[in-house]
C-alpha cells in the first residue's frame, strides 16, 4: 500500500504527484493543511509521520520516505520506466543540477514557513514578502534559463526530448512564480518548457487547481 501526504497547493508535493503519475502510479492521499488550525504538520498525528513537519511523506508499504527529490529518485529506482534521470553520469548530473538550482537554492527561501517568519518576526509585509519572494525566484530563474540554454542536449523539455527530474522540479516552480507575481517572459526557454510540460495528462493532472480542496 501506498500513501501520500499531500497539500494541494505545495510545490514540493507538487513534484511528486507529477512523478507518481508519470509512473502510472496512484497512491492512497492523505491531506495535510497547511494552513487550517495554524498548519496541521505541527500536530503530533504528521510529526509521528515525518519530524521535519514538512510535506510530501510517501509511505511505500509502511516504509516513510520525505524530501521530494528523494522521493522521486526513489520513485525511479523501484519504478524505472520512464526513467527521469536517463543518459550518462554528466547527463544525470546536469539534470540534478536544474532541479536542485529548483529544490535547494529557490524553493526553500520562499516557501511558506519563511514567508510566515519573515512576517512575524521582521515585520515585513505581505507587500515586502512577496517581493522578497520574486528576487529570489528570479535569480534561480535566471540561472536555469542559462543551464537549459547551455545544455547539450536541446528539445522541448529542459534536458532533450524526454521529461526528466528537471522537468518535475520546473514546472511547479513556474506555478509559484506566476502566483507571486514574477515576470517570467524574461525566461524565454524556461517559458516554453512550462508550456510544453503543462499539456502533458502526468503534469495537468497534478497541477495544485486540480486537487482535492483546491481553493
Amino acid at each position: 500500500m501506498m500513501r501520500l501526504y499531500d497539500y494541494w497547493r505545495s510545490s514540493a508535493a507538487y513534484r511528486v504527484r507529477i512523478a507518481l503519475n508519470l509512473k502510472g502510479l496512484k497512491p492512497e492521499t492523505a491531506a495535510v493543511d497547511l494552513r487550517r488550525n495554524g498548519g496541521e504538520q505541527h500536530g503530533a498525528a504528521f510529526a509521528a509521520v515525518n519530524p521535519q513537519k514538512l510535506v510530501p511523506a510517501l509511505d511505500d508499504s509502511g516504509q516513510v520516505l520525505t524530501q521530494s527529490l528523494a522521493i522521486i529518485e526513489y520513485l525511479d529506482e523501484t519504478y524505472p520506466q520512464p526513467p527521469l534521470l536517463p543518459g550518462t553520469a554528466h547527463d544525470r548530473a546536469r539534470i540534478r543540477a536544474m532541479a536542485l538550482t529548483v529544490a535547494a537554492d529557490i524553493h526553500p527561501i520562499q516557501n511558506l514557513r519563511v514567508l510566515k517568519y519573515l512576517q512575524q518576526h521582521h515585520g515585513a509585509s505581505e507587500a515586502q514578502t512577496q517581493a522578497w519572494a520574486r528576487h529570489w525566484i528570479s535569480l534561480g530563474f535566471e540561472a536555469l534559463e542559462g543551464l537549459v540554454q547551455r545544455a547539450p542536449q536541446h528539445g522541448p523539455y529542459c534536458y532533450g526530448n524526454s521529461v526528466t527530474l528537471a522537468d518535475i522540479a520546473l514546472v511547479p516552480q513556474m506555478a509559484n512564480a506566476r502566483r507571486f507575481g514574477c515576470d517570467v517572459s524574461v525566461f524565454p526557454r524556461l517559458v516554453a518548457v512550462d508550456a510544453a510540460l503543462c499539456a502533458l495528462p502526468a503534469f495537468s493532472k497534478a497541477a495544485p487547481e486540480n486537487q482535492p480542496g483546491a481553493s
